[in-house]
């Protein structure tokens, strides 16, 4: 396995790449076979989505939890807060736009017998990681493992009353498209916090992501066994270059900090290179991943081939770098929003999200491997 360093500290995905985009081309010759036997629609019909706060939009409203977002200033350039831990739309919210699909509404929002479910679903939550445990001091919030139980309340309660062919309801779930970017919060709100959780007392930082891979490997199987076909798994992006890390690390000069990346990209240089093995041994499925870590470096390394005139500090947020404390509600953000890299402590900006989508959604995608997303809801 070949890598390079980045002068951030990452890792690009050089993962004797020839090799393996060989075998998966293979596999998406298969998967397209397998496709032709069972669908009859070239495009997805819903997109399904889980992940954290970069692209929960509004389940946590309904939480008992802090992590929320549905006060002012969130949701400024929408008009309303919705929920959304942004300024405004969030990266899949401008993938579903591109794909031609309405934005799918919170789980937590929906009456049992809806019928929007039939174009999709968010169970995304803040706080969520891939661990149970991960976020807890937050309050509460739906972990991966709670995100997947409720698609299977989904799949087994609520869409047989509008889809009642198991064959038809089997075919839709394989068709959709399913977006998951999960892990962040595994890192900044467990590992990266050794005064809440005693992980990084535990595992080393190969060790902790040796840990996620394994869980992470069981929920994508666990979403394979309920019809799911059609998945995009979005990598953890550069956590050492977000201004909380920066206020908390002390940086003198705004830029990242290399040990935090280090200790993101022990999980990333792990889980690309098992893509294959996931398509192999998961007959039928197929699987694209997202480099939205490079894709980031390169927005902080050169934010004006971008439009960005500012790289390291919050739009929103008090403090070194605006991350010491995140946006407060009625707090007044920046006005040049769109020159922001970073809405807030934590988050991208709106202007940042449509950047990352376009680079997997449009016609020119390029950070989507092997294939882009919207070429995976097309096939």
């Amino acid at each position: 396995m070949e890598t390079t360093e980045t002068k951030h500290g990452g890792v690009e995905l050089h993962l004797d790449v020839h090799h393996l985009l060989e075998h998966i081309q293979i596999k998406l010759i298969m998967f397209l076979a397998f496709f032709s036997s069972v669908s009859h629609s070239a495009q997805s019909p819903a997109i399904f989505i889980f992940g954290d706060s970069l692209i929960d939009n509004g389940n946590n409203n309904y939480l008992p939890s802090i992590a929320r977002a549905n006060y002012f200033p969130y949701g400024i350039d929408l008009g309303v807060p919705t929920g959304r831990f942004c300024d405004g739309l969030t990266v899949t919210d401008y993938g579903a736009r591109w794909l031609g699909l309405p934005f799918p509404p919170p789980y937590l929002s929906l009456q049992s017998l809806s019928t929007k479910i039939l174009r999709g679903v968010n169970y995304a939550s803040a706080a969520a990681g891939i661990l149970d445990e991960t976020g807890r001091h937050y309050g509460s919030r739906i972990s991966f493992n709670r995100q997947i139980l409720l698609f299977e309340k989904t799949v087994k309660f609520q869409l047989p009353i509008l889809i009642a062919d198991p064959n038809a309801l089997a075919q839709f779930i394989a068709n959709s498209l399913f977006i998951i970017n999960i892990g962040s919060n595994d890192y900044i709100n467990n590992y990266l916090l050794p005064q809440y959780y005693t992980s990084s007392k535990t595992y080393s930082p190969e060790g902790f992501a040796n840990l996620l891979i394994t869980a992470f490997t069981r929920q994508l199987a666990s979403l394979y066994q309920l019809g799911v076909r059609k998945m995009l798994i979005v990598g953890v992006g550069p956590l050492g270059c977000i201004p909380s890390q920066l206020s908390m690390n002390n940086s003198t000069d705004g830029e990242c900090i290399k040990r935090v990346n280090d200790i993101v990209m022990a999980f990333n240089s792990r889980f690309f290179p098992m893509l294959p093995s996931l398509n192999s041994s998961l007959p039928g499925a197929f699987f694209v991943y997202q480099n939205i870590y490079d894709r980031f470096i390169d927005l902080i390394q050169n934010p004006s081939d971008y439009g960005f005139t500012v790289k390291n500090q919050a739009c929103c947020g008090s403090g070194r770098y605006g991350g010491e404390l995140s946006c407060l509600p009625l707090q007044v953000p920046c006005a040049a929003r769109n020159q922001y890299i970073f809405w807030d402590s934590f988050h991208p900006s709106q202007a940042a999200n449509a950047i990352i989508a376009a680079r997997c959604y449009s016609p020119s995608a390029t950070d989507c491997y092997p294939i882009s997303g919207r070429q995976l809801a097309q096939i």
